[in-house]
């Protein structure tokens, strides 16, 4: 059922719209995320990532964008940007770099794109 005031078909080149469906198609994939605020967790991923993926049920979408350390990847596959920030400390990407995969820029060119909007 559509909400008041939610344009259900808005479109912005680049953006994957976290909705309800891109919810439940990620559920697996956030839940596994969402493990990961106990450092054991982390560590237990890193020991065995496959072993690991196979604990929370991941679709094959979700384990090969792991498996390239593809953040957009893991958006496409229902991923939440705030639950994949703990891929990013992971995968050793900051917040800069995602910034940068993002906008299709390098790390550096992201950075110099935002000190020139301070």
């Amino acid at each position: 059922m559509d909400q008041p005031g939610y344009d259900y078909h808005i479109d912005i080149p680049g953006t994957t719209l976290f909705d309800g469906k891109m919810a439940m198609k990620g559920y697996a994939l956030n839940k596994m995320c969402y493990s990961f605020n106990q450092q054991i967790n982390r560590e237990a991923f890193l020991a065995d990532e496959e072993g690991y993926m196979a604990k929370f049920g991941l679709n094959d979408e979700q384990k090969e964008a792991i498996r390239k350390r593809d953040v957009l990847g893991l958006i496409d596959a229902g991923g939440n940007i705030y639950y994949l920030a703990k891929f990013a400390g992971i995968f050793k990407l900051s917040v800069q770099d995602v910034g940068g995969l993002q906008t299709g820029k390098t790390t550096e060119e992201f950075q110099q794109y935002l000190a020139s909007q301070a």
